[in-house]
């Protein structure tokens, strides 16, 4: 008898750390000090392209410089008035395509995203996607910046 109560309450207590790591991965808050602070470029989610797994996003670059972006993002969730990283739902390594896209000065590009396969799909609720922008001045020199478009998820 005191044997299957040491093994219940070990597994009792397996999983409340399991749990608990849960929990605490949902709290992580922002990583970004600093967005949308690229002048004359912007990031929105477009009107109607919003699911559970994914959304397009309309990048304008109305600035004189080029810029580029690439396929990484990051999603947060407003939680209690303060945005939270969302847990990732697979779980080990993963990785984006490492690529530059170019979107040049005055222009507009519709660009469709899938994070089904990073994320699951999203309760309901409040969010952003982020993308990181660079403006390369020249060779080896270069500033990052972060976009981020709100968006809901009904």
């Amino acid at each position: 008898m005191k044997k299957l109560f040491l093994i219940v309450t070990a597994i009792y207590l397996a999983l409340a750390g399991c749990s608990q790591k849960q929990k605490d991965s949902t709290e992580e808050p922002t990583k970004f000090e600093a967005i949308n602070n690229l002048d004359g470029v912007t990031m929105i989610a477009k009107e109607g392209a919003v699911s559970a797994t994914g959304l397009t996003v309309i990048l304008e670059n109305n600035s004189d410089k080029e810029i580029t972006y690439g396929a990484d993002f990051l999603l947060e969730k407003k939680i209690k008035g303060k945005w939270y990283q969302v847990p990732f739902a697979i779980g080990g390594n993963h990785a984006f395509t490492d690529i530059g896209y170019s979107l040049a000065s005055f222009n507009v590009r519709e660009v469709e995203i899938d994070w089904g396969w990073l994320y699951g799909s999203l309760d309901h609720g409040e969010y952003r996607i982020a993308k990181e922008i660079v403006d390369f001045r020249n060779a080896g020199g270069y500033d990052k910046y972060h976009l981020v478009a709100e968006f809901t998820v009904e």
